[in-house]
């Protein structure tokens, strides 16, 4: 997941902070930091730990990796992709909606890695599955879409309308 780089973390972390509407009170308080240590790690004076990246990752409800890879502790390797950009880029949904559906997202992929995985480790074929072989939705996926959408039957999801 490709971030958009800014001058340093701190930059990155106050970026965060006001998309999320928290104030820089709200965010130590919900990291377990002080006032001024967080201020000071905004302004580029101190460098933050990856302990108190991850505190304040859990305070802004994002990933922690995504504050390691802006602190240069680890490096971004997977290609950027485009949902999750999309994601990160509506004005629509609120913070907290962005980040279950990138949740949810990013298991789907990690759930799709480890049957590659134990595909090539099994030396068998992949075979896609047709129409005739759809999967139901994942109960996490269908438990986030429920304000949204109803479900059919066979779990796939379908859009609710409304007549008013």
């Amino acid at each position: 997941m490709a971030l958009p780089k800014v001058g340093s973390i701190g930059e990155y972390i106050r970026e965060q902070r006001q998309q999320a509407k928290i104030s820089l009170r709200q965010l130590a308080a919900a990291a377990g930091v002080s006032n001024p240590y967080l201020s000071q790690i905004e302004r580029g004076l101190r460098k933050p730990s990856a302990e108190i990246l991850n505190q304040i990752a859990k305070g802004l409800r994002i990933s922690a990796q995504a504050l390691y890879v802006q602190a240069g502790l680890i490096e971004d390797r997977e290609p950027p992709s485009d949902v999750i950009t999309a994601i990160r880029a509506d004005t629509n949904l609120t913070e907290r909606q962005r980040q279950v559906l990138i949740d949810i997202f990013e298991s789907f992929r990690k759930e799709k890695r480890a049957e590659d995985e134990q595909t090539s480790q099994n030396a068998h074929p992949r075979h896609d599955s047709g129409p005739d072989d759809e999967q139901p939705l994942p109960e996490e996926f269908l438990a986030a879409l429920e304000p949204y959408a109803a479900t059919s039957r066979n779990g796939n999801v379908t859009q609710e309308t409304k007549e008013g």
